[in-house]
């Protein structure tokens, strides 16, 4: 053992002398000392040398803070249920919250740094506020406004033809000669929309109803019987109520057939469309002719279908109510129809020129004979 040890302790001399090479010969040194006390006998335990612990410095902890604040409306009204969103400018996930019933919002162990909260609910413009929060700060933001979301409230309105020309037939009912005596079945408007047949029926009846087209046909029969026309009927009062009556029928068969009846069946209009534009020639000229062409609810001018066969059945209607007496044949009922299309034409003619000027209020549109017929 002591030859074993001798051998050591000279490699052990020579390699430290060495001052260098004798280090990197240290695992063979120790290869040979784990040889030779296996050999020899057990091993000799060396004294324990003390372990030195090492604690790695931890990064402090941030001082947390809390941020509250209360969501109202644009009256200063609370808002429970707003969803809150809180979001740090130094990124993370942002957190959510809901206003509680006194529309208050808390966020508890916030870092400090800059931050948004953001208030929003349904039907409302969202109300937001950024700030800064301390270590340890308890903030309290300024309340966040909510307030109503603009909402568009154009509408698109369409109005039907039938609506304007109601419209326009609301506007005619109070076109009065003098302000009494009805002026129903002229336009002023030139682009007026055709009328519905039950709108040619409506104007056609308000106008034989009309107590001043009544009043009218009294001072008719009274110069009928001043003059004994239609003989057949005599004289007294009885003569005098049947005249009265067959003026009645007249106006009656002549408006419901050449005003409603007949214009609902060819789809014409039985109204005259004033003109009011041109030289006083061109004026009369067109409102001769509308005895004889007519617009049609297409807008376009046409044969006066309506208003020739109104004037022609008129006149043959009456032989169903006159005396035997004053009857008249197909021969003459034809002639008196022709006759009664040219009182129309000068029917037209006054109502160019003249019955404007005698209704009150009559409405200027500003468009007249913007069309030629």
């Amino acid at each position: 053992m002591k030859k074993h040890f001798g051998a050591i302790e000279g490699i052990w001399r020579k390699a430290v002398g060495a001052g260098g090479p004798g280090l990197l010969l240290l695992s063979s040194l120790g290869s040979a000392c784990g040889i030779a006390l296996a050999q020899t006998g057990p091993a000799v335990s060396a004294p324990a040398q003390p372990m030195t612990s090492v604690i790695l410095a931890q990064p402090p902890a941030p001082a947390f803070g809390q941020i509250s604040g209360t969501v109202l409306d644009a009256g200063a009204a609370i808002v429970s249920g707003a969803d809150v969103t809180l979001t740090l400018d130094g990124g993370g996930q942002s957190r959510r919250t809901t206003t509680d019933l006194e529309g208050r919002f808390h966020f508890e162990n916030v870092p400090p740094g800059r931050f948004t909260v953001k208030a929003m609910m349904k039907g409302m413009k969202p109300g937001s506020y950024t700030g800064s929060l301390l270590a340890k700060e308890s903030l309290e933001v300024p309340a966040l406004r909510l307030d109503l979301a603009t909402v568009d409230t154009s509408v698109d309105v369409t109005v039907s033809q039938q609506d304007l020309a109601e419209a326009e037939i609301h506007v005619e009912e109070h076109q009065r000669l003098g302000g009494v005596v009805p002026n129903f079945f002229v336009s002023y408007d030139w682009r007026a929309p055709p009328l519905t047949a039950r709108q040619k029926f409506e104007l056609a009846w308000k106008n034989t109803i009309d107590p001043a087209n009544s009043a009218i046909n009294l001072g008719i029969a009274g110069i009928q019987q001043g003059t004994n026309s239609i003989s057949g009927y005599h004289q007294g009062a009885a003569g005098y109520g049947k005249r009265y009556g067959a003026d009645e029928a007249n106006l009656a068969v002549g408006t419901m057939l050449g005003g409603a009846v007949f214009p609902v069946i060819f789809r014409q209009d039985p109204r005259y469309f004033y003109k009011g534009t041109g030289s006083i020639w061109s004026r009369s000229l067109y409102a001769l002719s509308t005895a004889v062409i007519q617009r049609g609810d297409n807008g376009k001018w046409q044969p006066a279908y309506a208003g020739i066969l109104g004037d022609l059945s008129a006149g043959a209607a009456a032989n169903l109510y006159y005396p035997a007496a004053n009857r008249t044949g197909a021969a003459l009922t034809f002639e008196n129809g022709l006759i009664d299309v040219g009182y129309d034409a000068l029917g037209n003619l006054v109502q160019e020129f003249v019955f404007k000027h005698l209704t009150p209020h009559a409405p200027n549109y500003q468009n007249y004979g913007t069309r030629t017929p």
